[in-house]
């Protein structure tokens, strides 16, 4: 079996790595309130956004930056009901069908025998990469909390490239009217100086020109936001889109779910291309199917 390792990294790789797993996790200080409670009242504070905004789709994106930690949140209405996406997410080896949808997703496995269950993630490139070369974490996966009207799954990793740290993935998800669910992705990671430099290196050169979608006074204009946070936002998206795809090729015959969650994840990227970007159709599909057979060949 092929078991994917740590290796060292370039300056110029572990900067472009740093800018994939802004997505992939993160420190996020405890709400205040918690549970079913509170997710039902963030999406009574959010409905007028989540009816109209710039998406085109009941979504909300936040992000905020501090000088050791970035932070992102998605907000959105999901037409699925509680119970599909309760039982999707609950479930580890399903997140590693939904997080190979993302770029720079090389690997990803779920150890279900050990207590917590740990997901192994691979993370590198934006197109073909071997394992070897791509930077593996080791997420903590816990379901923090299941009832009727609520579930939380909380996904924790204490160290990641150049220093990072503290990566988190929190989905919080709840049933509301029309048989649809309200979830809140919630995401963050620490880092150094060592990974603020990295990153810094990016987005000047591979990362430039590059934003993300909530917009900041600048010069007394409105533009999209930038650097870090716009990072993190384009990952937000990202994300959501593969939770979305995922959920969307349920309906699927099993033998076809993986082409229906490909060609989904993909056409809804390209709604926003000035953020989302990278490769095209078929360079996509190509790198996804072959990873997949990668990863069934190593369990």
């Amino acid at each position: 079996m092929h078991q994917p390792r740590k290796t060292s990294l370039s300056l110029k790789a572990a900067a472009s790595l740093l800018a994939a797993t802004a997505c992939t996790g993160g420190a996020l200080a405890a709400p205040a309130e918690s549970g079913a409670t509170a997710l039902q009242t963030r999406y009574t504070a959010l409905t007028s956004q989540l009816a109209s905004n710039e998406f085109q789709r009941p979504l909300v994106i936040e992000s905020s930056e501090s000088d050791s930690a970035v932070n992102g949140n998605a907000y959105a209405v999901i037409n699925y009901p509680f119970s599909t996406v309760n039982a999707a997410f609950k479930n580890p080896e399903n997140w590693c069908d939904m997080l190979m949808l993302h770029l720079n997703t090389k690997f990803c496995r779920a150890q279900s025998d050990s207590s917590p269950s740990v997901l192994e993630v691979s993370v590198g490139k934006k197109n073909r990469q071997e394992i070897k070369d791509a930077y593996r974490l080791a997420f903590d996966f816990r379901v923090a909390s299941a009832t009727p009207d609520y579930m939380a799954v909380q996904l924790n990793a204490d160290k990641g490239p150049l220093g990072t740290h503290n990566y988190r993935i929190n989905l919080r998800v709840a049933p509301i009217a029309g048989g649809k669910t309200f979830m809140h992705l919630q995401y963050s990671y620490g880092y150094g100086m060592a990974g603020r430099i990295a990153m810094q290196g990016y987005l000047a050169t591979v990362g430039s020109g590059k934003t993300g979608f909530t917009l900041v006074e600048n010069g007394g204009q409105k533009t999209p936001v930038d650097g870090m946070r716009g990072a993190v936002e384009r990952n937000t998206m990202r994300y959501y889109l593969a939770i979305d795809a995922y959920l969307a090729s349920l309906a699927a015959p099993p033998a076809e779910q993986l082409e229906k969650r490909l060609h989904h994840w993909f056409e809804a990227t390209e709604r926003y291309p000035r953020q989302l970007h990278e490769i095209d159709r078929t360079a996509y599909l190509t790198m996804k199917r072959s990873e997949h057979r990668r990863q069934q060949a190593a369990e």
